[in-house]
């Protein structure tokens, strides 16, 4: 079953995409949620004419991005967390990575930052996907806080 999606849709596609998926998924799910519409030929045509028409504003879009990772990249984060020794008490989540930008004036949604879960202190690193064709390596640092 062919299917347009109407918005982001995690490991699925982003929005716009025209994406096969089981039949099951699609009518039960996705098509009610309103994340989905069917693609149906003339369905495919007002997409199509839609694309074209935003082309021009996507570019100004990526360019904003793109800027916006170059100073991502340029933050130094150090993330002042609670610890016995190296091991952390509770974990680092995307949630504190993404109050750790808003406190450095960046103002990044926890969803669109992937981190694994940490546990320990240390180095890490972060994808922040700012666009669906801007991804940046987000690099950030956990330490003890000192008692």
């Amino acid at each position: 079953m062919e299917i347009i999606l109407k918005q982001d849709v995690q490991n699925l596609g982003f929005k716009d995409d025209v994406v096969k998926v089981k039949p099951g998924y699609g009518r039960n799910y996705l098509i009610p949620q309103g994340f989905a519409i069917l693609a149906t030929p003339s369905a495919k045509k007002v997409l199509a004419e839609n694309l074209r028409q935003r082309a021009h504003k996507e570019a100004k879009i990526i360019a904003d991005a793109k800027a916006l990772a170059e100073t991502l990249k340029a933050i130094e984060l150090k993330l002042v967390v609670k610890a016995g020794g190296e091991r952390l008490f509770g974990s680092v989540t995307n949630a504190d990575i993404a109050a750790a930008l808003e406190a450095k004036g960046q103002n990044i949604d926890r969803k669109f930052i992937t981190s694994g879960t940490i546990k320990r202190t240390g180095k890490y690193t972060a994808s922040v996907r700012l666009h669906r064709e801007v991804i940046v390596e987000l690099d950030y640092e956990v330490v003890a806080e000192q008692q």
